[in-house]
């Protein structure tokens, strides 16, 4: 066997995120993949990595009235307002189906009270999910979400309460990159059962209609995503990490659209990436990635994605 599939044959593109085991570091983002029943119809599904459900509540949620999605420059303006059948149809209903794909299952959950987020992390700790994914920064609903990711006491106090309702499964909290001291929240989180941490969610932005002469959306704000964020996601992503204890895991997102953005993550110390707005242009989006991830560990001789981080090596 010539060195070249020696090197090939040594790639193990898997990864642990606090027990949850990924057969790649890729994972699709919340809000961005449904309930994964669209994007099987068009691309191998079962590839990826993990897929992040849709942000679910306890109960069933409308979304928010008005425009929802506003294109701009290099970016994406979304004002969704967690749209989503509730937990409990969502174990019923779509679970199943998402299992069936093959990746891991992360389940995104939100809430507008501590309350909500505990009974519905209860729910979710007697299924069939892989982890749980809390997030306490969406900008798009006017009660609970991003209100308990800014300040380090309040992440805290429903990550810990969320912690003690998640007797089974691994605890992943999505932080906010709007909160003053994103370093603090996030080690707030770690102390109170965090055992890993994703970000960034979308960035608080805002659009007027020049021609109507009125914002855009109905509450004014909406989220920003797309590649315009990236740089920021990095430079926050490379702090984070050298603020954390080296055992979190972080998954690092915004912005990430093919394998030389997946890899710029995981040199500045995330174990995996989300890929979310990228794939409405691009439904293949994700599945690139994970061919140019293991093409790099290819070609330079990286038996695992852990290989990819330069933290070891680089000031």
């Amino acid at each position: 066997m010539s060195d070249e599939r020696g090197k090939a044959a040594a790639v193990d593109l898997s990864v642990d995120i606090a027990g949850a085991r990924l057969r790649n570091p890729v994972i699709a983002a919340s809000g961005t993949f449904g309930y994964g029943r669209e994007y099987a119809q068009i691309m191998d599904a079962a590839r990826l990595g993990g897929v992040c459900t849709k942000g679910l509540t306890l109960n069933p949620r409308l979304g928010n009235a008005g425009v929802r999605v506003w294109e701009t420059p290099s970016g994406l303006l979304n004002s969704i307002g967690l749209e989503n059948p509730g937990v409990r149809a969502f174990i019923r209903d779509e679970l199943p189906f998402l299992r069936g794909l093959g990746p891991a299952v992360i389940a995104n959950l939100s809430g507008s009270t501590v309350d909500e987020y505990v009974e519905g992390a209860g729910l979710l700790d007697e299924s069939d999910v892989d982890m749980v994914e809390l997030n306490v920064s969406c900008p798009n609903v006017k009660a609970g979400g991003m209100a308990f990711g800014l300040d380090p006491e309040a992440a805290a106090a429903v990550t810990a309460r969320v912690r003690r309702a998640l007797r089974g499964k691994p605890l992943m909290v999505k932080l906010s990159p709007n909160a003053a001291d994103l370093s603090a929240v996030a080690r707030a989180c770690v102390g109170a059962g965090a055992d890993a941490v994703s970000l960034v969610n979308t960035f608080k932005a805002m659009a007027i209609d020049a021609r109507s002469r009125a914002p855009v959306f109905e509450n004014v704000t909406a989220g920003l995503s797309g590649p315009a964020i990236r740089p920021i996601a990095l430079r926050m992503v490379w702090e984070l990490r050298a603020a954390l204890d080296p055992r979190i895991p972080i998954v690092g997102m915004g912005g990430v659209a093919c394998a030389d953005d997946a890899l710029e993550f995981l040199m500045a110390g995330a174990a995996a990436v989300q890929i979310g707005s990228a794939t409405f242009a691009n439904p293949g989006a994700a599945l690139e990635t994970i061919d140019g991830i293991e093409a790099y560990m290819r070609d330079n001789g990286l038996a695992s994605p852990g290989d990819i981080s330069i933290r070891g090596r680089a000031t």
